[in-house]
């Protein structure tokens, strides 16, 4: 069952190259308008860790999306983080082309595949492919006040670290006061690094620049971050 759904999330994520925003680290199935450039910016701190994960994407129309992201850029102990050699812990830093196409159900509902694919810099060996596949459901109501994204994926343990590779993950977008003040969540499931719920707020420091703040809990250990977003939105 695994194969069969590692080989059907390759077939439809090769079809094109294409990219995808987060909620905060869950894929939203939102598409980047036509011609227009979209950039989110994320760091997750805590006492012991920082790390950032950048993405630019550029949206093709006909619902496809392109981009890419420098994943997993990470500093430690006064020093920044460069492995290519232990699963217990993702790869780092990355540098990936992000990949997602949506299908219309109906009028609330859109289903969309996407792909995160590239390979480590900075290594002692050489670079090492690493990969993450999804396929998600997304509901938007209310003209889009309220979002609503649940799925499954996959990846290799270079970039999910040690752990089940196949698993589910949601979350949600409520528009409280509309592009002014948001309440943001999202959990993957397994006990690995993208194994995690976070829970937060988002405020829109402009029309087009959003702020999110969240509480991150990791499923694995337990352990805690502030995690700081900030999105330019050409919506």
């Amino acid at each position: 069952m695994k194969k069969l759904f590692i080989g059907l999330m390759l077939t439809l994520s090769s079809m094109s190259l294409h990219a995808q925003q987060t909620i905060f680290n869950v894929p939203s199935s939102d598409i980047t308008p036509q011609h227009k450039i979209l950039a989110q910016q994320q760091v997750d701190l805590n006492r012991e860790q920082f790390r950032s994960m950048t993405t630019v994407n550029y949206g093709l129309g006909k619902h496809w999306e392109v981009g890419f992201n420098l994943y997993n850029v990470m500093r430690q102990d006064h020093h920044w983080i460069r492995n290519d050699t232990t699963t217990q812990i993702p790869y780092a830093p990355l540098l990936l082309v992000n990949a997602q196409k949506i299908v219309e159900i109906n009028e609330h509902w859109q289903a969309g595949v996407g792909l995160q694919t590239g390979a480590n810099l900075n290594g002692t060996r050489p670079a090492s492919w690493v990969g993450f596949f999804y396929a998600n459901v997304e509901g938007h109501f209310h003209e889009d006040h309220y979002q609503v994204v649940a799925g499954t994926y996959t990846g290799n343990a270079r970039f999910l670290g040690e752990g089940p590779n196949v698993g589910f993950h949601a979350g949600f977008d409520a528009g409280i006061f509309y592009q002014k003040f948001h309440l943001l969540g999202d959990w993957a499931s397994n006990a690995h690094d993208y194994g995690q719920l976070v829970l937060g707020a988002e405020v829109y420091l402009t029309q087009h620049l959003p702020l999110a703040v969240g509480w991150r809990r990791s499923n694995k250990d337990g352990s805690q971050a502030l995690v700081v977003q900030l999105t330019y939105t050409p919506k």
